[in-house]
């Protein structure tokens, strides 16, 4: 390689690095707006992400990847350089269950935020169950959005210790584009699902504490093709 090439490619490289540290400041300070259409937008953790095109629309699949940890750990794709703590965060997602699935797989789909992308991995989370949503069984329609901490906080022990706080009832059709809107505020967080004005699910006890902060991610969990478009993180 002659030195003229040499040069050349250290300015790309010193470029791309400008770029990037910009990319990051502008995430922090402004929030981010991320059609999701390049899995190199988002970090996997614990999970494949594969760009595609989903009902005539661009999107990133995200499915489970290695063994299976339990439900409600932490399995989601993540922006890189985020920090978020106060804001609303927006996503179109769709989620069925594989044809691998076990029979408890609803399509398990939603949204993981303030994640500690940088130690545990600790996060919040709201997810869907798509298939709960026009079951024939009044329960399941019940458990059809969930909210959970990790670590510690998974389903199964909220809805033993606090029966119907932390889930409700959702109009939901699997493999469906939905809207879902999330807006946190200290201890607090509402999710809104659809067209919905009113929050579907409000938590006012956020398990990692007001003060929390992290990232944001597209989270997914056992049995799961889910797939997510237009992601917006804007901060308050």
């Amino acid at each position: 390689m002659t030195m003229s090439k040499v040069r050349a490619a250290a300015v790309i490289v010193f470029s791309g690095l400008i770029l990037g540290l910009a990319s990051a400041a502008s995430a922090q300070g402004d929030g981010v707006t991320l059609p999701l259409n390049d899995a190199t937008q988002v970090q996997p953790h614990n999970v494949t992400v594969t760009a595609v095109n989903y009902r005539g629309r661009e999107a990133l699949e995200v499915r489970l990847t290695g063994p299976y940890r339990g439900p409600d750990t932490d399995t989601f794709a993540f922006i890189p350089g985020l920090d978020f703590h106060d804001g609303t965060i927006e996503v179109d997602v769709a989620g069925t269950p594989l044809p691998s699935a076990l029979p408890g797989a609803r399509g398990f789909v939603g949204v993981a935020f303030r994640i500690d992308a940088q130690g545990s991995f600790a996060c919040e989370s709201f997810y869907v169950r798509p298939t709960n949503g026009r079951a024939e069984d009044q329960v399941r329609r019940n458990h059809s959005t969930q909210y959970f901490s990790y670590p510690g906080y998974d389903f199964d022990r909220l809805r033993h210790e606090a029966p119907g706080q932390y889930e409700s009832y959702a109009d939901l059709v699997p493999g469906e584009w939905t809207h879902l809107r999330i807006e946190v505020s200290g201890a607090t967080a509402r999710l809104y699902v659809g067209a919905a004005t009113q929050p579907t699910l409000i938590v006012r006890d956020l398990k990692r504490g007001a003060d929390a902060h992290g990232t944001v991610g597209l989270f997914v969990d056992n049995g799961t093709d889910g797939h997510f478009r237009n992601l917006s993180v804007m901060p308050r």
